[in-house]
């Protein structure tokens, strides 16, 4: 369980977060929302430590990480996988030594142990027999895939996706979705993804948060978002769903 506690932000005077609580739940698919310039990109920063918070608490099962020194934020980041909006994959590495890397970097695992583990990941993600591909020989949806494999490689208790549908087609971001869905109920993670896209909401959104001009707005499930009593969350949603309908293949 991820706990954020009256966090605020400015850049430059200007408040771009305002005194949000909310809590994202664990083994669950918790979805953050909102419309461009609404915080979602600057609250992720904030939960991974990216960007100093200027007020309240960030709370990881009971540990106050806003409050960690920075060596033990980087101690703590190991139990957290990030699924980066354009993948982020090494293009001068193979598939195989993308998902290795953090493995190599931060266990002391033996070489078949990291192996094993890769092959592991790639069957999770239903991506085998890529080991020794590169980026530029995988199509949008493998390199999302890849790119999932390396977040789970560590078996992260956190797992952060920014935009994990960008730049997919309709058919390509539902299996995306329902991979981090079945992964999440897996592992029991706690997973928090950051998107624009309706169809994440209602497939997977477990726990929605609404943001709207740097504060929440709403906080609810997939089950009631569109039975909820809130004129901006509904212009939202409605207005993504039509835009989405006429341009199928945007990030919206």
């Amino acid at each position: 369980m991820i706990e954020i506690k009256n966090i605020s932000k400015s850049f430059s005077g200007r408040k771009v977060i305002d005194d949000v609580s909310f809590t994202l739940q664990a083994g669950k698919t918790n979805l953050i929302i909102g419309e461009s310039g609404s915080g979602k990109t600057t609250i992720l920063k904030m939960m991974v430590g990216l960007f100093p918070i200027d007020s309240g608490k960030i709370i990881y099962d009971k540990i106050v990480f806003s409050e960690l020194t920075e060596k033990q934020r980087q101690d703590f980041r190991k139990d957290i996988g990030m699924l980066f909006q354009g993948g982020a994959l090494f293009d001068s590495m193979t598939v195989e030594e993308n998902i290795a890397f953090p493995l190599r970097m931060f266990t002391n695992h033996s070489e078949k142990e990291i192996i094993d583990r890769v092959n592991f990941c790639l069957e999770k993600v239903r991506l085998q027999n890529v080991n020794n591909l590169y980026p530029s020989e995988l199509s949008g949806g493998m390199k999302k895939r890849a790119a999932l494999a390396r977040a789970i490689s560590s078996n992260p208790k956190y797992l952060f996706c920014d935009e994990p549908n960008s730049g997919l087609d309709p058919k390509t971001s539902i299996v995306i979705d329902e991979l981090i869905h079945e992964l999440t109920i897996e592992f029991n993670m706690t997973t928090v993804v950051i998107t624009h896209d309706m169809n994440s909401v209602i497939q997977i959104g477990e726990n929605v948060v609404f943001l709207y001009q740097g504060k929440k707005w709403w906080e609810g499930d997939k089950n009631t978002i569109l039975s909820a009593n809130n004129k901006e969350l509904l212009d939202f949603v409605y207005a993504a769903d039509f835009f989405k309908r006429k341009n199928p293949n945007s990030n919206i």
